[in-house]
């Protein structure tokens, strides 16, 4: 099975069109047709219209589920660098190789993924450094998520290299990803990530 987390602010699907692409491409990639999504508007409580909400869909050759809940962002104040080599480029429902590195990040709050000497992405966000007030991602994600791809898209963010020798280049690091954007500001000085 597979999900997609979907923002919804203020009763309003946010990016739907990358989650239906994102959807397309892993159906193509295991080769089987996507679902449809449902009108997820429609299918909002009143309580669910009032602030951002967290919508996940689970989905194979049908939609299996859809839950929602009120979206409320952690407190990270440190990172714990991880090298390892999991395979996370499409968005499994089961998140158990995900899940089992959470158990080395030692007292951190999350831990911030390490490829071939090269930064990735945390447990659960991509990841936007700071430099000289310009904004840069990792150009090799573990998995290259719809409000990354926006940024991008938009020329907020640009790809860069970061790797584990150079990211003290930078002064600060933010935690995005469908439900996160810069401008929510869960974010850390380097200077809080450890090896």
């Amino acid at each position: 099975m597979f999900i997609e987390t979907i923002c919804i602010l203020n009763g309003e699907v946010q990016n739907i069109e990358a989650h239906k692409k994102r959807m397309q491409e892993t159906a193509s990639n295991f080769k089987f047709n996507a679902p449809e999504l449902p009108d997820i508007e429609a299918l909002l409580t009143d309580g669910l219209r009032e602030s951002k909400i967290k919508c996940r869909v689970c989905y194979h050759n049908d939609i299996i589920s859809i839950s929602f809940e009120k979206y409320i962002p952690r407190n990270i104040l440190s990172l714990k660098l991880i090298t390892i080599f999991p395979d996370y480029s499409f968005k499994f429902s089961n998140r158990k190789v995900i899940n089992d590195l959470q158990k080395l990040k030692d007292g951190c709050d999350d831990i911030l993924i390490v490829r071939n000497g090269l930064i990735t992405d945390t447990s659960y966000s991509n990841v936007v450094f700071r430099k000289d007030n310009d904004f840069f991602t990792p150009n090799f994600p573990l998995l290259n998520g719809t409000k990354r791809q926006k940024l991008l898209e938009n020329k907020v963010v640009k790809e860069a290299e970061i790797s584990v020798d150079n990211v003290k280049q930078y002064d600060r690091v933010w935690l995005i990803n469908a439900l996160l954007d810069i401008e929510d500001n869960v974010s850390l000085s380097v200077n809080q990530i450890f090896e």
